[in-house]
């Protein structure tokens, strides 16, 4: 920009959007790669999740797990808090996938799919002890998306998450 030059803001097209508040059904930590946008929105419609807050970073839940910088996890700790204060959110979903690059992609785990799942679950299940254990309030709910599927993080008396 020119020094002295104005900065000047111009309508591009119209758009009517609802002006009403809403009542966010969930918050999602979730990666913004956008391979899975639609398996997410997918598994939204099946959980009964219509709005939703979304925080994207790269990685998803695993800034939740406790392997990334302690900075990152207040971060996304607050924009949840943020969630709850401002759409009333309740419930949260934590999402983790495969060959995701925050975690140097299926190549990491020698490209063994089931090492790699098996590293998920565990990140999913510190994800959610940490989420629960810092604002028991809310309903944490997780899930790992492969190339070929949805499997939920459930708990130890259950196999679920068992690819």
């Amino acid at each position: 920009m020119i020094p002295g030059a104005r900065c000047i803001i111009r309508k591009i097209f119209h758009f009517e959007s609802p002006r009403e508040r809403y009542t966010s059904d969930a918050a999602i930590v979730w990666c913004f790669d956008h391979r899975f946008d639609l398996v997410l929105h997918k598994l939204m419609k099946r959980i009964g999740v219509e709005y939703f807050d979304p925080i994207l970073v790269a990685g998803g839940a695993r800034c939740l797990a406790g392997d990334d910088r302690e900075t990152d996890r207040q971060f996304v700790l607050e924009q949840i808090r943020k969630s709850m204060r401002l759409h009333d959110t309740r419930s949260v979903v934590l999402m983790l996938h495969s060959d995701c690059g925050a975690y140097g992609g299926l190549a990491a785990f020698e490209n063994d799919p089931a090492r790699e799942a098996e590293n998920h679950r565990n990140d999913l299940h510190r994800a959610l002890e940490f989420l629960q254990s810092e604002i028991p309030e809310l309903t944490v709910r997780g899930y790992f998306v492969d190339f070929e599927g949805v499997w939920e993080a459930v708990s130890s008396m259950d196999s679920a998450l068992t690819a």
